[in-house]
């Protein structure tokens, strides 16, 4: 059974930072293409950024880029999602996925396999 836990969010003012990290587990000796998603009340699911397993192959969301930066450990499945210069906009439940398919993702939730439960970024003054 993989298990998707994601660390790091939390409550920001305009224009700071902060760091979530998220591992995927469960599965011996498999390495998982990851993601990063968003969901803010009353609003849509958005993809934020995808990683793939050997950290070569990063797609970030058009209102993201240049702010957000990712890395991975692949020998422990784990990323890191840095956020920088955020906005009250950016507010939402963050949430990482996973998928061990060969293919990678883009940034298409129904091409994750398993989810975290999420968590909260708030970017308020």
């Amino acid at each position: 059974q993989v298990q998707v836990v994601e660390s790091g969010g939390g409550l920001v003012q305009p224009g700071g930072s902060l760091r979530l990290s998220c591992t995927a587990s469960g599965l011996t000796s498999t390495e998982f293409h990851m993601g990063w998603f968003r969901q803010a009340p009353g609003r849509e699911r958005e993809g934020v950024v995808v990683i793939s397993r050997s950290g070569a192959y990063r797609e970030f969301a058009e209102f993201v880029r240049g702010r957000f930066t990712i890395s991975r450990d692949s020998l422990q499945n784990t990323v890191h999602l840095q956020l920088n210069r955020l906005t009250p906009e950016d507010t939402a439940v963050y949430i990482c996925a996973a998928v061990d398919r060969d293919w990678i993702p883009d940034l298409d939730a129904s091409q994750f396999r398993y989810w975290g439960q999420g968590t909260q970024v708030t970017v308020s003054s």
